[in-house]
């Protein structure tokens, strides 16, 4: 379901992307942190190497947890030590698959300042995944205060300006237990973070893509549209392939003409032909990522024409210029596609408008462009 289409969906977002908004949760993340005070370590940053983070796994020292009631309304939460989480064995997201998840960014800005780009956009992304899966979901106000907290409490692991970004993944479980099927009667959310550098091995190099055609990512119906955790161990096999034959990531083509491209396994696509950027239209099977939805906005901003349609995959071996968006990425560069045995090479090197909106994005999520906006929340 898109955004644009859900008077819903719409009214959250005219109401949440005001600042008042944004000082009003960070007043109550203040709050609640000077509640768990005591526990906070205060060193300006941890004892890592931080030229060399990589994008794994290093656990860090809390994270939030609430569980939903018996009203269907989310407990108030609490900041709780990292660490692992007891679940049923017949918990709703082990037998059923019933979670979601979300990816969003912590970064220090100018004169140290820690800011988090569009918080509102991923609870309400997570809110329509959770009426599409069958669970209840926190509030907006609820999942942006837990972020802001988990990103204070782990302050010292946000890596020094231009290092990297401290990584936050909000997750809804259902974690009632339920033999048949059907939706669990508990759901626990919960958020943890990481520091982390370059998703890709290659670092800021372009990307070396594979298009398979013969798995896909997503059919409609599904629920390629919302963040599942079941979408994305089904990318693992035609991934892990890839990878041995030395590429970066794969391209999927829609399951019903095997012609229209659709997403790269954890991020959102677009070409360049000319003067026009193009990118598949998010028409259920692809995800609305925010990264992709900001990209557009800072092209259109910039003067470029972007098409949102579907795009063949020959439309994509005749273009200028490809790249590809996403939080975990930001904005890559691809190098080369292969598809069936031909490889085309792109533009790469200085000069590319992936580049000049790659450094427009950042220099918006750090503070050292004029937001204009309204996207960056900066936690007192």
């Amino acid at each position: 379901m898109m955004i644009q289409q859900c008077p819903f969906v719409l009214g959250l977002i005219q109401t949440s992307l005001s600042k008042v908004y944004a000082r009003c949760l960070t007043a109550q993340a203040a709050s609640a942190l000077q509640e768990n005070e005591t526990r906070l370590r205060h060193e300006e940053y941890a004892d890592i190497d931080w030229n060399n983070l990589g994008f794994g796994l290093r656990p860090t020292d809390y994270m939030y947890k609430s569980k939903c009631t018996s009203h269907n309304t989310f407990e108030q939460g609490q900041l709780i030590d990292y660490g692992n989480v007891e679940l049923s064995p017949a918990a709703g997201v082990l037998n059923y698959g019933q979670g979601l998840f979300e990816g969003m960014k912590a970064v220090r800005g100018e004169n140290g300042r820690v800011l988090l780009f569009r918080p509102d956009q991923n609870a309400i992304r997570m809110q329509i995944g959770a009426e599409r899966m069958c669970m209840q979901s926190p509030s907006v106000e609820q999942f942006v205060d837990a972020v802001k907290q988990t990103a204070i409490a782990n302050k010292r692991w946000i890596p020094p300006q231009g290092k990297g970004s401290l990584y936050i993944r909000p997750l809804l479980i259902g974690t009632g237990p339920i033999l048949g099927l059907s939706p669990a009667h508990e759901y626990t959310f919960l958020v943890y973070a990481s520091p982390v550098g370059n998703y890709f091995k290659e670092g800021t190099a372009p990307l070396n893509l594979y298009v398979h055609n013969e798995f896909h990512r997503t059919t409609r119906g599904g629920v390629g549209g919302v963040k599942s955790i079941t979408n994305y161990a089904p990318v693992l096999k035609p991934l892990l392939r890839a990878k041995e034959q030395g590429f970066s990531d794969v391209v999927y083509l829609d399951s019903v003409h095997k012609k229209y491209i659709e997403e790269v396994s954890s991020c959102n696509i677009f070409l360049v032909k000319g003067d026009v950027i193009s990118t598949p239209s998010t028409i259920g099977t692809i995800l609305e990522g925010i990264t992709r939805k900001s990209i557009i906005d800072i092209a259109r901003d910039l003067g470029y024409k972007v098409e949102e349609r579907l795009v063949a995959i020959d439309e994509l071996m005749e273009a200028d210029e490809v790249f590809t968006t996403g939080t975990a990425v930001t904005v890559a560069t691809v190098g080369s596609i292969t598809y069936n045995g031909q490889r085309v090479e792109y533009k790469t090197g200085d000069g590319l408008l992936s580049q000049r909106l790659y450094k427009r994005l950042v220099g918006i999520q750090v503070g050292k462009i004029e937001d204009k906006h309204n996207w960056v929340v900066e936690i007192n």
